[in-house]
């Protein structure tokens, strides 16, 4: 845990940094995978095929990555890093079952078919995809509980040197398809994608189990010992990310309503690499407020404020500037009515950018006090929100394609944010974690 010693700008930054180029490198990933499948003779087929499958891959990626959340709040010791594991195993298990429903059985053809409202011709490709995605979730977690033991005890960048790892492995892997093999198929990206995910939950596993092991074995006053300690806490972040789940794959089926589905989805595809680009070095101010906030709130604070208008301040450069069509162009290698509708998409993400720092901030200080339960209720206003922009938009506007789903959901987590804020104003400055809240 935290050391007693005053709080000072180096210390913030050497633990933010390695996070924050670790989590930049994820996204790169993404934008690697999205170039690869750029190579395709029919690239928005096969990149919407590979986009359609992620959407569903995010219902059990988003509770995973919870988990780190959840270990770097609750894990003290031995006794407490035991009875997340336990927890861990059924959520996967659960997860692994989902899986195979989806992709042996009757219901994933239902699913892409009839409710993301894809042509019967697709289906076959998106389930695929995902028959190769869906073991992404066991690698995912094994990174995420060990990820989450580094970051408690400040040895950040083994964070950066897995994603270091994870990208020079996805690159070679990707001149490997572009230059010998045809790309016919989103399956392409998906092995990019596991084989990344192996390697850097290779890389955390051998780290973290490194740090557990010489954690002590209980903690006199820790207050978390039992499987139901921890589910107490991670239940409510599961049920919100349950609802967030849902985001991603209404924007999608609103999209395949749009009147260029492909284009629309591939647009939206390419922008949202982008903008997580831009968002992927400040997704972990939430880890500074539960690591640090405690120490020297005003500091942390001041921290925020450092940081938090860097990320739209970016998009904008990208996205109003002549960079951006070198960026689309050059490096996504996006051209034509792609090039120009993914651009206008990636306007329409700038309020995303301006909100989503606050919100991991607010959510730090959520998840410092053990209030779990706000979450829920703020990713409800989220998909309430952007469930409804989403319909209104579809109606008015079927023609703005990628756009529809980019401006429904940045005002879905601008509402989002105004939830937490109002549960933080109303409850106070109280910090200390509350297993039982």
């Amino acid at each position: 845990m935290s050391t007693p010693e005053p709080l000072s700008w180096r210390r913030l930054f050497s633990f933010f940094i390695p996070l924050g180029i670790s989590a930049s490198l994820v996204t790169i990933s993404h934008v690697i995978i999205n170039r690869t499948l750029a190579f395709a003779v029919d690239a928005e087929v096969v990149i919407a095929s590979y986009a359609l499958a992620m959407s569903l891959v995010t219902i059990t990626e988003r509770p995973s990555t919870l988990l780190r959340q959840t270990c770097s709040a609750l894990v003290g010791d031995r006794l407490s890093f035991k009875a997340l594991l336990k927890v861990t195993w059924i959520f996967l298990a659960f997860v692994l079952a989902i899986g195979i429903l989806i992709v042996y059985t009757p219901i994933g053809k239902w699913i892409f078919n009839t409710l993301f409202g894809i042509k019967d011709s697709m289906v076959p490709l998106v389930i695929n995809v995902y028959a190769i995605l869906m073991f992404v979730s066991i690698f995912s977690v094994i990174r995420n509980i060990y990820q989450g033991i580094i970051i408690t005890n400040n040895r950040t960048k083994w964070l950066t040197i897995g994603m270091v790892f994870r990208l020079a492995g996805m690159y070679s892997l990707s001149l490997y398809f572009i230059y010998y093999h045809q790309i016919t198929s989103g399956t392409i990206g998906a092995i990019l994608f596991l084989t990344g995910m192996i390697i850097e939950a290779a890389v955390s596993y051998s780290e973290g189990r490194n740090i557990a092991k010489k954690m002590p074995e209980k903690l006199a006053d820790h207050p978390v010992e039992t499987r139901a300690d921890v589910f107490k806490f991670y239940k409510p972040l599961l049920f919100s990310s349950f609802v967030a789940m849902l985001i991603g794959p209404a924007i999608n089926v609103v999209l395949g309503k749009t009147e260029g589905i492909a284009l629309a989805i591939s647009s939206f595809a390419i922008a949202s690499s982008l903008l997580q680009l831009m968002l992927s070095f400040f997704t972990y101010i939430h880890q500074i407020v539960l690591n640090f906030y405690h120490i020297d709130p005003k500091k942390v604070r001041r921290f925020g404020l450092l940081t938090g208008f860097i990320p739209v301040t970016l998009l904008a450069i990208i996205a109003y500037t002549p960079m951006s069509y070198w960026v689309l162009g050059h490096i996504m290698n996006v051209n034509g009515e792609l090039l120009t509708q993914s651009l206008y998409t990636l306007r329409a993400f700038v309020l995303y950018a301006l909100v989503m720092p606050w919100l991991d901030y607010s959510n730090g200080l959520i998840l410092l006090r053990g209030q779990t339960k706000a979450m829920f209720r703020s990713q409800m206003a989220n998909a309430i929100c952007t469930f409804i922009v989403l319909i209104i938009l579809l109606f008015i506007f079927p023609a703005w394609n990628g756009v529809i789903g980019a401006l429904a959901q940045s005002i879905g987590l601008a509402a989002e944010l105004a939830i937490i804020t109002l549960v933080i104003r109303r409850t106070g400055r109280r910090s200390g974690l509350q297993v039982n809240n």
